[in-house]
C-alpha cells in the first residue's frame, strides 16, 4: 500500500505556528522552521517569567512595605515579626498597597503593633 501523507493535518500545525509567530522579525514571521524554533523559545520564556513575574511582584511589595515603615522608625523584617506576634494577617499585596495609596492606615497599623 502506497504511503499517505495528511495533508491537511500538516498545513492546519504549519499555520498554526506561523500564526503564532506573526509580529516577528525577517524570516521568524514566515520560514516554517525559523518560526517553529521562535515559538518554541518563546513559549519556554512565557511559560518561565509567569513564575518570576510573581518573584518580581513580592519584590516590589516587599520594597514598598520597608519604605513605609522606615518612615515609621521600623524595619520590614521587625514590621513583620510583630504583625505576626499581634495576628494580624494581612499579606505584603495589601500592606505595599496601604504604603504607597492610603498612609494613614498603614500608620494605624504600625501604631497597633508597636
Amino acid at each position: 500500500m502506497p504511503r499517505s501523507t495528511n495533508a491537511v493535518a500538516s498545513r492546519k500545525r504549519r499555520k498554526k505556528i506561523l500564526k503564532m509567530a506573526k509580529g516577528y522579525f525577517g524570516a521568524r514571521k514566515n520560514v516554517y522552521t525559523v518560526a517553529k524554533n521562535a515559538v518554541e523559545k518563546a513559549l519556554q520564556y512565557a511559560y518561565r517569567d509567569r513564575k518570576v513575574k510573581k518573584r518580581m511582584f513580592r519584590r516590589l511589595w516587599i520594597a514598598r512595605i520597608n519604605a513605609g515603615a522606615r518612615m515609621h522608625g521600623l524595619t520590614y523584617s521587625r514590621l513583620i515579626h510583630k504583625l505576626g506576634e499581634n495576628n494580624i494577617a494581612l499579606n505584603r499585596k495589601v500592606l505595599a498597597d496601604l504604603a504607597a495609596n492610603h498612609p494613614n492606615a498603614f500608620k494605624a497599623i504600625i501604631d497597633k503593633v508597636s
